[in-house]
């Protein structure tokens, strides 16, 4: 299947999906599947970087944050409508991702994982002292009473917004695992001296896959505010989405698009489960058991046991 057709296949489903649901009438599924559709989409955008090109990052709750914060500034200077704050804080976020990779790709292993880790504390004590938008308070962000398509209530078109956003964020990834950007962030991955030996234009493609790494996590960010109706920098900056984003393509295998997609949908739903009948406090401790038991027992994570099976049965 080409590209073209995944995508026009993706967002088919995707608006499938979205009419399908509206005959469920639990309001808490749309809460929850927000939150699990959120979690596809940083564990995606994560394993562009991280999976693809090789290099661990673990700042993503920044770049989420700044998505997050993009959309109350927007609110409060402009009021602006749902898909200009969608749109302003991915770019705002891509930006961003571009602006450090310029700064920290020249640094390999432990030292860019310290530098990501860095960036997300700098900018939490920015915007701890940014009292435009509420600072270390907090702000209210107050949901439109109207609600555009005849939706009965504001989580719905959250959550259909997150739906085609997931959509959006699978079909790059798969576009870039397929294209010679993804066979080049390979070669990085695997070697990246021998490939700028071998005339791999590594900086240019290591700048392109944090830039567009940065950018989805931004845009997952985005509707946050909406969602909870008060942000505050402890919620935006929250370990959960640095841990998560990383266990979750480690779990699901980071060599495909498709393995941060069963990490996220694993993961997340187990959670939402525990936070329901036992307590949202368990939630990184089973993050925790489950990615150390994966990597001890299956260092390529699901799919890699996928793969490994396909091999065996071949021969």
């Amino acid at each position: 299947m080409n590209n073209r057709t995944f995508a026009a296949v993706a967002f088919a489903i995707a608006v499938a999906i979205i009419v399908a649901s509206r005959l469920i009438p639990n309001d808490y599924f749309f809460s929850a599947a927000y939150t699990v559709l959120q979690f596809i989409i940083l564990a995606t955008a994560w394993n562009i970087l991280g999976g693809y090109t090789g290099y661990v990052n673990f700042g993503s709750a920044a770049f989420f944050a700044t998505g997050a914060y993009s959309s109350v500034f927007l609110y409060k200077a402009l009021h602006a409508p749902l898909p200009v704050m969608i749109v302003t804080g991915t770019l705002a976020a891509g930006l961003l991702g571009l602006a450090v990779g310029y700064l920290t790709l020249r640094m390999r292993g432990v030292f860019f994982a310290i530098a990501t880790l860095a960036l997300a504390v700098v900018l939490y004590t920015f915007v701890v002292n940014w009292d435009y938008v509420g600072g270390a308070r907090g702000a209210y962000i107050i949901q439109p009473r109207v609600i555009p398509f005849g939706l009965p209530r504001y989580i719905h078109l959250l959550y259909s917004a997150m739906v085609l956003m997931t959509a959006l964020a699978l079909v790059i990834a798969r576009a870039i695992e397929t294209s010679t950007i993804g066979r080049g962030l390979a070669a990085i991955r695997d070697d990246e001296v021998a490939a700028e030996c071998a005339g791999v234009p590594t900086l240019r493609l290591k700048l392109f896959s944090a830039t567009v790494s940065g950018a989805l996590m931004g845009m997952a960010g985005t509707t946050f505010p909406y969602y909870l109706a008060y942000i505050e920098p402890s919620a935006a900056f929250s370990l959960s989405y640095a841990v998560n984003s990383i266990a979750m393509p480690l779990i699901g295998g980071m060599m495909s698009w498709v393995g941060p997609v069963i990490g996220a949908v694993l993961l997340g739903s187990v959670q939402q489960i525990v936070q329901v009948t036992i307590s949202s406090a368990w939630n990184l401790l089973i993050v925790g058991v489950l990615l150390v038991a994966f990597v001890t027992l299956a260092p390529n994570g699901i799919m890699g046991w996928v793969d490994a099976w396909r091999r065996k049965k071949r021969s």
